[in-house]
């Protein structure tokens, strides 16, 4: 990931930047340290190590148990031996230890490592120490365990947080290249499938007789396909579903759907009652309407609903039909349609007129 390299770089930068600080600390406070040279030697083992660790948590492959492990003891034993060259008195008095802050690379890099736990157990571990060393816990003395565990967990979030920041980034840059690949076919397929499928279907309509029903199959895998390529894929978003993938394949020869250029997106169960209430409303189409019968199926987005609107040519539906039908027990309009939206919160319109045909209006909250 690009932000954890960075990351392993400023832990890097920081270590040599701490060790910086803690030669100032030695040569200001050398006179006053027991084994001053020891101190010096100390000095020089983080030295070599800053520079070995660098190196190391450069390569990918390297950044497991040992060379962690291996950082965890060599900056214990660096801060351990605070007690043999720093007057005890001045330690638990809440004086700087010799490594000072470079024991943070340690706890930053398992943090970087392993995220949040795994940060806030090396803080621990080395805050153990650091009070253990100082031999009691004051205000003073607890600031730096408290410092680091603030460290360890703020980092190891942050690692989290952009390792599904770009694999979210990942995702979308696969999905813009599948839309890419499929609206390549769908030209591929609109200059040669689509338009032969067009040239049967109005050709068999001109012959008549049995060209005219080959024509008519023609122009109804016409519609199939061209529905196939002009819709985007179902993609889940958090649970949502886009409507137009659930109404495009709808359409036929007798059936036009139309839906804005851009994904509606809704919850899941609201987008399959909407699309199962819709083709309830095709099915009576196509029930009562006549074999000739065609429909209209038009998916609008506003701010604060959602619309789709069933409208057919039909013979329409006689006055009161549909009371008489819920008496009867024939529930299909009631249940499958208007049962459905309301549940979802919704409300159906159905307006009709004897002769010229049917419209019914679903409207749900978004």
């Amino acid at each position: 990931m690009g932000l954890e390299v960075s990351l392993w770089r400023a832990v890097a930068v920081f270590r040599f930047a701490a060790l910086a600080y803690a030669v100032v600390l030695l040569a200001t406070s050398y006179d006053e340290y027991v084994r001053p040279w020891l101190g010096l030697a100390v000095v020089v083992v983080m030295l070599i190590w800053s520079i070995v660790a660098a190196i190391a948590y450069a390569d990918p492959q390297r950044r497991r148990w040992p060379l962690l492990g291996a950082d965890m003891l060599v900056t214990l034993g660096c801060l351990f031996a605070s007690s043999w060259v720093m007057n005890p008195d001045r330690l638990s008095r809440g004086a700087a230890t010799l490594p000072m802050a470079w024991v943070a690379g340690a706890v930053l890099a398992w943090a970087i490592a392993g995220g949040r736990r795994w940060g806030l157990s090396a803080a621990l571990v080395v805050g153990a120490v650091d009070l253990t060393l100082r031999g009691q816990i004051t205000p003073t003395t607890l600031n730096g365990t408290v410092l680091l565990l603030l460290a360890g967990f703020s980092i190891g979030y942050l690692v989290r947080l952009a390792g599904e920041a770009e694999q979210r980034l990942q995702r979308a840059a696969e999905m813009e290249a599948a839309t890419r690949e499929r609206e390549r076919l769908a030209r591929g397929i609109h200059d040669s499938v689509l338009q032969v499928l067009a040239l049967v279907q109005r050709r068999g309509a001109e012959i008549g007789g049995e060209a005219a029903e080959l024509g008519r199959l023609a122009g109804e895998q016409e519609e199939v396909l061209r529905s196939l390529v002009g819709s985007d894929p179902a993609v889940a978003k958090s649970g949502t579903v886009d409507l137009k993938t659930l109404l495009t394949p709808k359409a036929s020869a007798k059936v036009t759907v139309s839906s804005p250029a851009t994904p509606v997106w809704l919850p899941e169960r609201t987008a399959e009652e909407l699309a199962a209430a819709t083709a309830s409303a095709l099915d009576n189409v196509q029930r009562h309407g006549g074999p000739q019968a065609r429909a209209w199926v038009l998916l609008e987005e506003e701010e604060s609903e959602v619309i789709v609107t069933v409208r057919d040519d039909g013979p329409g539906i006689v006055p009161g039909r549909l009371a008489e039908a819920a008496a009867a027990g024939r529930l299909g309009v009631a249940q499958s349609i208007e049962g459905r939206v309301r549940d979802l919160g919704g409300a159906t319109v159905i307006t009709s007129t004897p002769g010229e045909g049917t419209e019914v209006e679903m409207r749900i909250p978004r």
